[in-house]
């Protein structure tokens, strides 16, 4: 497991679409917290390089392993299944890998859902968009889980971004 404990999501759960594109309609975030998420993860996510993902809608920024191999057991985004970790959407919601032993703790805490497609066998789930500062440290907790799941190390210790 590379989840740390989450406090429970506040509110109700925001409105998504129940196919693919799979997407988050209501409770999006603000552009500046959208961005302070892009350049948190470009700062403390080491070995990796940024770019459209290659399984999601063109408007999304995708995360990638950059001469790394993944964990041993991990299973990342397809269509490759080892390299795309995370994409970002327009919306702020994100997909991302995690471990399958982490699931339930994730969902059971509110911050997101299933993707459609879990039913076959597709390691994502999606984190629900962070609507302020509060929520954009939860997000950097799960972004970081994910990381740790991908790779086998921490994210880079740096000042804040």
């Amino acid at each position: 497991m590379t989840l740390p404990a989450l406090p429970e999501r506040a509110g109700d759960r925001p409105e998504t679409g129940p196919e693919v594109p799979h997407l988050q309609f209501t409770q999006t975030s603000p552009p500046r917290i959208r961005e302070e998420l892009r350049r948190w993860m470009a700062a403390r996510l080491p070995h990796i390089i940024t770019g459209r993902s290659e399984i999601s809608a063109p408007s999304s920024w995708a995360v990638f392993l950059d001469g790394v191999a993944p964990a041993e057991g991990a299973r990342l985004l397809p269509p490759r299944g080892d390299a795309e970790f995370a994409h970002l959407h327009a919306d702020g919601s994100l997909h991302l890998a995690l471990d399958p032993a982490d699931h339930a703790a994730f969902l059971a805490s509110g911050w997101g859902e299933r993707h459609p497609l879990s039913h076959l066998g597709i390691n994502v789930v999606m984190l629900y968009a962070p609507r302020d500062e509060a929520e954009l440290a939860v997000a950097k907790k799960v972004i970081g889980a994910s990381y740790r799941y991908a790779t086998g190390h921490e994210p880079a210790a740096t000042a804040a971004v």
